[in-house]
């Protein structure tokens, strides 16, 4: 009993590390973000990202979405051109589990104290999205969220919804110092 109320914590940690998302960001102090109202994609950067097309526009879906949810507009005249950048590396976690517990006998035996060790390898894709806001008018970036995090690879819904919450949680730092969420 009291191993499983010191197993679940560190289960429950395993399983929430994989599935959060690292978010920065970084802007331009100098730029008045109250008055970018309306946006539109930079097809140019946009192209450039190595990722597949059905996810491109997965991740323009979501960025539009949370950037009207916030009050902005897309338009042909934008304030902001929004661009994008991806990029992925494949991770390896090892975690080596020990059994602990008493024991009977001589020698090695894995129902001794200290017991035995289990390696456990996991590996998964790691993904970074870019997301960078460019002044339309002075072509000059002015605000860059990054997230990383595991990616859902299993089929387009799960990965819809983990290029969702990636936007989400990258988003949710723009725009910076303004009362709009």
């Amino acid at each position: 009993m009291k191993l499983t109320k010191l197993f679940l914590p560190l289960l429950f940690l395993i399983f929430t590390s994989c599935n959060s998302i690292r978010v920065v960001s970084d802007y331009d102090t100098k730029a008045n973000f109250d008055d970018k109202k309306t946006f539109a994609f930079y097809k140019p950067g946009i192209d450039k990202a190595e990722v597949s097309d059905l996810d491109k526009k997965r991740i323009m879906r979501a960025i539009e979405a949370e950037l009207v949810a916030k009050g902005m507009q897309k338009s042909s005249n934008p304030d902001v051109l929004i661009s994008l950048f991806t990029k992925s590396r494949e991770r390896v976690n090892i975690n080596d589990n020990l059994n602990y517990g008493f024991g009977y006998g001589w020698g090695w035996n894995p129902w001794m104290w200290g017991g035995a060790g289990r390696l456990n390898v996991n590996q998964y894709t790691e993904g970074t999205l870019f997301i960078d806001v460019i002044d339309a008018k002075e072509k000059e970036l002015i605000w860059q969220g990054i997230g990383s995090g595991a990616l859902s690879l299993r089929n387009a819904e799960k990965r819809e919804e983990r290029i969702k919450k990636f936007v989400k949680d990258i988003l949710a730092k723009y725009p910076p110092g303004s009362k709009r969420k």
